[in-house]
């Protein structure tokens, strides 16, 4: 019989809850109509959509439902807040600002939009990975149009003073998107409260099926729509709905909202177990991120004089399951843009490893982990040159 997964890779994604899967197997069986249909089937089709809708907008405390934009994920989401806000403003200026530390779906939305004349100033954060407002407010011009600052950090797990830079893009009157595909459903989310003009996020972060997500966008919000077609979605977002998916997302809400405050509390029982246990297992090692304002079940370490992808896969042979960077950019061959914006060099970078933890961990596979751990760098450190080089410094 094949070794249990420990899965410390939540954040690439998690499984879905047995709720889930039965509501979805369910909808497969009856619910298979299509919701722009004028007849029954499409009817309960319809109904079930707006169903999962006010699910997924209780969520985020979105009190109207015409301000919701269902997506194919998080990718989608940002692409359409970020290039909808840019062509829908392009006669009032062209300028954008955003962090360095984004995620590839915004990081990438931008190079694109820099090839049609675009300028995009990038604002710098602190070695915790945190972004001061007033860096915000100084990059702001006549012609700025949109800032797009993260939630949540994938890989450090910071989280950014989204409600003062939401005061600045006010008075100024610029739009504000935040990317929150790693927070909503993770920690408490109310966009009224944050107070910005748009929000995107992705079911596969809390316990919903992959390839379906959302984008909030405040009412009076002029946004280009990303698909030409239909009038789905409040002729926001053309193509028919992935309805299945969608009810997915809607149960795994509803469970998120109701179960928050425990999620959040074990996930932070077991994060602080690997901190506190951390150092009797491993030295020389540096914990990434700001431990004031961070998601409570990611912990981002970098390991003196290894080579954190080795380091995967050795664990990995251990049917134990860590990443060393975000999903989407595994495999790439430099180091973490994010690592570096908070100050990392290249070597440490390289030896970072992101540990996130989900409903289905207990502190067991803490202590597994750390016993993994502890023997893969001791074997890396054995062949590693730098060990070498730094020993005749």
């Amino acid at each position: 019989m094949p070794m249990k997964i420990i899965n410390l890779d939540h954040m690439s994604a998690t499984p879905l809850l047995p709720e889930v899967q039965d509501a979805m197997i369910e909808a497969i069986k009856t619910t298979y109509g299509n919701p722009s249909s004028q007849h029954k089937l499409g009817d309960l089709a319809a109904t079930a959509l707006e169903k999962a809708r006010e699910s997924v907008a209780r969520l985020i405390h979105c009190t109207s439902m015409k301000e919701l934009v269902f997506t194919s994920g998080g990718t989608e989401s940002v692409n359409h807040a970020v290039k909808g806000v840019a062509m829908a403003k392009a006669d009032k200026g062209k300028h954008i600002v955003t962090s360095n530390i984004e995620h590839n779906a915004v990081l990438r939305t931008l190079r694109r939009l820099k090839m049609m004349d675009y300028q995009v100033t990038s604002v710098p954060v602190d070695s915790k990975g945190r972004l001061n407002p007033m860096d915000v407010a100084k990059a702001i011009r006549d012609d700025t149009i949109l800032v797009s600052i993260m939630h949540s950090n994938n890989e450090i797990g910071t989280i950014q003073p989204i409600e003062e830079i939401a005061k600045i893009t006010r008075e100024r009157k610029v739009l504000f998107h935040t990317d929150a595909v790693d927070s909503v459903g993770v920690v408490p989310v109310d966009v009224e409260k944050l107070g910005v003009d748009l929000l995107s996020f992705a079911s596969n972060a809390y316990y919903g099926p992959t390839g379906v997500g959302g984008l909030w966008i405040r009412r009076g919000t002029t946004v280009w729509p990303l698909l030409d077609g239909g009038v789905q979605e409040n002729n926001k977002r053309a193509g028919t709905e992935n309805l299945i998916g969608i009810m997915g997302m809607g149960v795994a809400a509803d469970l998120a909202l109701r179960d928050m405050n425990t999620r959040v509390a074990h996930a932070k029982k077991l994060k602080e177990k690997l901190l506190r246990e951390l150092p009797n297992y491993i030295t020389e090692y540096m914990i990434n991120g700001d431990p004031e304002n961070s998601l409570p079940h990611l912990l981002s370490f970098s390991i003196k004089y290894i080579e954190g992808e080795s380091i995967v896969l050795m664990l990995d042979d251990e049917s134990i399951a860590v990443s060393t960077r975000s999903a989407c950019a595994a495999g790439a061959l430099q180091a973490s843009h994010v690592l570096l914006s908070i100050g990392r060099d290249f070597a440490d970078a390289q030896g970072t490893l992101v540990v996130t933890f989900g409903l289905d961990n207990k502190e067991d596979d803490v202590l597994k982990f750390l016993s993994a751990l502890r023997e893969s760098v001791r074997t890396l450190r054995e062949i590693s040159p730098l060990v070498a080089k730094a020993a005749s410094a």
